[in-house]
């Protein structure tokens, strides 16, 4: 009974997960284009003291300033940005919840083994 229990509520998750990933696509589709395209804060203090041009990358950028190379159109770059911006996020976390369960799972096989689980 505890199994079946179990399945439905991980299919009930895998769908809510699906949607919200179907929200998520689209709104970085169809929102990310009318971001603003002022400077953040830090830029703009920068821009207004005159020590903007003194700043150095730390990390390199995978998408610098939303732009991808080969896509000329800045709002379907933007767009494709907010959508790999949001997919590897969500991988990420995806993977970190994957290891942190796998992780907490199998302290549970190990006390359990110990006797010290029910």
């Amino acid at each position: 009974m505890f199994n079946k229990q179990r399945r439905r509520e991980v299919r009930i998750m895998r769908k809510e997960i699906v949607v919200l990933l179907i929200l998520a696509v689209v709104l970085a589709l169809f929102v990310s284009p009318f971001a603003s395209s002022s400077p953040d804060g830090l830029e703009r203090v920068g821009e207004d003291h005159g020590f903007i041009d003194n700043a150095e990358e730390l990390i390199n950028s995978p998408i610098p300033d939303y732009a991808i190379p080969g896509i000329t159109n800045e709002k379907v770059a933007t767009s494709v940005a907010g959508i790999v911006g949001t997919l590897l996020t969500l991988a990420v976390a995806y993977g970190i919840g994957y290891l942190v369960r796998n992780r907490s799972e199998s302290g549970s096989k190990v006390r359990n083994q110990q006797g010290g689980g029910k």
